[in-house]
């Protein structure tokens, strides 16, 4: 007898074109399903000439320098540097923690805790609950609020207009892969092999990425908007350490999101030369990183438990550029978005 399959129910189709919606986890947004008037979602081109900029113009990025509680203790029961694999291993499973958290029902709960730690004087408590409020309260209003970590409107004009058909493509450091998506979903037909050295990130980051989120794109058959779903993607996910890989230059678009400002200057090469290595001669390389604003450096002075465990920076966009163009890449189209910087170039 034959097992009939479950039906996929997808919550939102072309019908819901300029509607969002809060979920208890995210925002689902289908606004500007044309992706019209883009400069209202990304500053772009903001410098005129590359080779003109210097670093005495722009200086260098802002070091975070504040490490979370749970790094500071695993170096000192180590007596060593917490290992760059560790301290990302650590970092994915309490972003994620956030990522799969039902907000509205934690905020309630956190509110009748602390409201009951007064009651009873427990001042120690009300320190800590009050911590913790204060960085569910800053992660609802940074993620479901104002749409700042996925900012699917300022993505998609970030990854507008690019020439490519049935791409493949290759995310460096996937983590949990939205960006990768939604460019499959603009730009359909291809492949996505995602990378990440963290088993972690395939099982749940990625492997527990809603399959309701709706990815804005496009039909490949009539080129008009289209709603996609991660389950609807030709998607490949390998836990592998980047420079492993053996690939060669054969993606049209590579992918890093969050990634070069996790090393210092000396290490930034390798990570340009790792786009460099996979990406087709007049492929893509598109990267984003932090913003250097003063949004962001509270942010991770607050997040600092859950976000600062490895090395971080923050950038504006010009020091971001300066890095790719010194290091042999052409910017094709560079700005920045809510909380990124964002960057489309090409190998010179």
């Amino acid at each position: 007898m034959a097992i009939a399959k479950p039906v996929v129910i997808y919550p939102y189709t072309e019908e819901d074109f300029e509607y969002t919606e809060l979920t208890p986890t995210y925002r689902a947004d289908l606004r500007n399903a044309t992706n019209q008037g883009l400069d209202k979602f990304i500053n772009a081109n903001l410098v005129s000439d590359w080779s003109q900029l210097t670093w005495k113009d722009v200086g260098k990025p802002y070091e975070v320098k504040n490490f979370s509680k749970d790094r500071l203790e695993w170096e000192t029961e180590h007596q060593q540097t917490m290992p760059v694999k560790t301290s990302w291993e650590y970092f994915n499973k309490a972003f994620h923690e956030l990522f799969i958290t039902d907000v509205p029902v934690e905020l309630s709960a956190k509110k009748k805790a602390l409201k009951k730690s007064f009651k009873q004087f427990d001042f120690k408590e009300v320190k800590s609950g009050i911590g913790d409020l204060v960085q569910l309260s800053l992660w609802n209003y940074a993620h479901r609020i104002e749409d700042g970590v996925w900012d699917p409107r300022g993505k998609r004009a970030l990854f507008e207009r690019l020439d490519v058909k049935n791409p493949r493509i290759l995310f460096l450091g996937a983590a949990e892969g939205y960006e990768a998506m939604q460019l499959h979903a603009m730009y359909p037909g291809g492949e996505v092999v995602m990378v990440d050295y963290d088993e972690f990130c395939k099982t749940d980051r990625f492997g527990k990425f809603p399959t309701t989120y709706p990815f804005l794109g496009s039909n490949p058959q009539t080129g008009s908007p289209k709603v996609w779903y991660k389950d609807q993607m030709n998607i490949t996910y390998l836990v592998e350490d980047i420079r492993n890989l053996e690939f060669g230059k054969e993606f049209d678009i590579v992918l890093s999101v969050g990634l070069l400002e996790h090393v210092p200057d000396q290490h930034k090469p390798e990570i340009l030369d790792m786009h460099r290595r996979f990406v087709k001669p007049n492929g893509y390389m598109i990267m984003t990183t932090p913003r250097n604003q003063f949004k962001s450096r509270m942010y991770y002075r607050v997040m600092a438990e859950i976000m600062n465990h490895t090395y971080r920076e923050l950038m504006d966009i010009r020091q971001m550029g300066l890095y790719v163009y010194e290091h042999g890449f052409d910017i094709v189209r560079h700005g920045y978005i809510k909380v990124h910087n964002g960057i489309v170039a090409r190998e010179r």
